[in-house]
């Protein structure tokens, strides 16, 4: 009979100790996320969870501006920031924007690439 009594306890205990793990480690990415937001500073090169690259332009308490092209400003939340751009993407950043003269120039424009025109 205290075999069932066990198996009771762990049947009890389990789910508790999975919720008690849970708030943990989210209560853990919140201190991360936190600690990351306020170390933002003027000038950072930073990425967004949606993918775009900007340089912080300023700061609120909750809003960041970012410049994503010359002369193009946008505001978006502080927790938006996904990340500071490393120093090996903003090298090849610049080098992916320079054009290669390799690469022979669009004929036309809206075809894929390599496709032939007009049955050529």
């Amino acid at each position: 009979m205290s075999n069932n009594g066990t198996f009771s306890l762990l049947i009890f205990a389990l789910p508790l100790l999975l919720l008690g793990w849970l708030f943990f480690t989210q209560n853990k990415r919140m201190k991360q996320m936190r600690d990351f937001s306020s170390s933002l500073h003027v000038g950072d090169r930073i990425v967004t969870s949606s993918g775009i690259y900007g340089t912080v332009k300023h700061l609120d308490d909750s809003s960041v501006w970012l410049e994503v092209a010359e002369g193009t400003t946008i505001r978006v939340d502080r927790r938006a920031i996904a990340m500071k751009q490393s120093d090996e993407s903003a090298v090849a950043d610049t080098t992916d924007a320079t054009p290669s003269t390799d690469v022979a120039p669009d004929e036309a424009p809206g075809s894929t690439p390599g496709s032939q025109q007009n049955g050529q």
